[in-house]
């Protein structure tokens, strides 16, 4: 993570810097040192302790031997996000009550930037521990349920978003890693109606996705996916989108609205 050198134009520095702190803890996954965080956000040790501190007070954050991680109120926030989507809510049941899924592992990602973020998980036979958890960022372009949501927007918008290199890091062989390569997958996931990762995110793991409509113009596009540890026949795959779209359909149900409106 960049130090916050920008925090001086921001309306509060330090709310900017606690911030930051949390983002930096998120993605490390584990306790990082007060020197570590300090340099990171590249302000004095005695002001990123004050940060801590303040942070630990609202739980935010915890102390540990090995440095600070994050505390057991970012659980909540995390849940209380979640709770907003009533997609996310429906999303168990559908995958428990649909045959073709209720044995597979399947996941709700939303896009953020060129990354997705993993808002849920059903697992089906046993747990695939190379797949993306809840809260988990892995890059769109390689995944099946960012393509399905990259693929909803303008080719112009994708060409700027991915015009850094980094935005399309090479998993494996199979990782697209220039935009032209990108584009041209999208368009072949317009035309199939369905994304597919083909072992770009991880080696001999298939993933089939789509994207599900928001149900209002202030809703987020989420995309379910379907996570394979075996590449399936056309058979096989054909009976999984359908089995995906008839989840999509579900998930999109009027009678899914909550609310006043939901007696309309």
């Amino acid at each position: 993570m960049a130090p916050t050198s920008d925090s001086g134009r921001s309306p509060a520095p330090a709310v900017t810097r606690a911030a930051a702190i949390l983002i930096l803890l998120a993605e490390r996954g584990q306790p990082v040192g007060l020197a570590d965080i300090a340099r990171a956000l590249g302000v004095a040790k005695s002001s990123t302790l004050n940060l801590c501190l303040a942070l630990e007070q609202a739980d935010l954050v915890r102390k540990t031997e090995q440095g600070y991680a994050l505390g057991r109120a970012t659980v909540r926030l995390g849940g209380a996000f979640v709770r907003e989507f009533d997609v996310v809510r429906e999303f168990y049941r559908v995958c428990a009550e649909a045959p073709a899924l209720q044995n597979e592992l399947l996941q709700i990602a939303m896009l953020d930037g060129t990354d997705v973020l993993y808002l849920a998980r059903h697992e089906g036979r046993a747990p695939l521990r190379l797949s993306a958890s809840i809260g988990d960022r892995f890059p769109a372009a390689i995944t099946a349920v960012g393509c399905a949501l990259l693929a909803d927007l303008d080719m112009d918008e994708v060409r700027r978003r991915f015009a850094d290199p980094a935005a399309l890091p090479r998993w494996t062989d199979r990782s697209v890693a220039t935009v032209d390569r990108l584009t041209a997958k999208l368009e072949a996931t317009r035309a199939r109606g369905y994304a597919l990762d083909d072992g770009e995110t991880h080696p001999g793991i298939v993933g089939i996705a789509v994207a599900i409509p928001p149900r209002t113009s202030a809703d987020q596009q989420l995309a379910i996916g379907v996570s394979l540890m075996t590449t399936p026949s056309d058979a096989d795959r054909e009976h999984v989108v359908a089995a995906l779209l008839d989840a999509r359909a579900a998930l999109t149900a009027p009678q899914l609205r909550t609310g006043p409106a939901s007696s309309s």
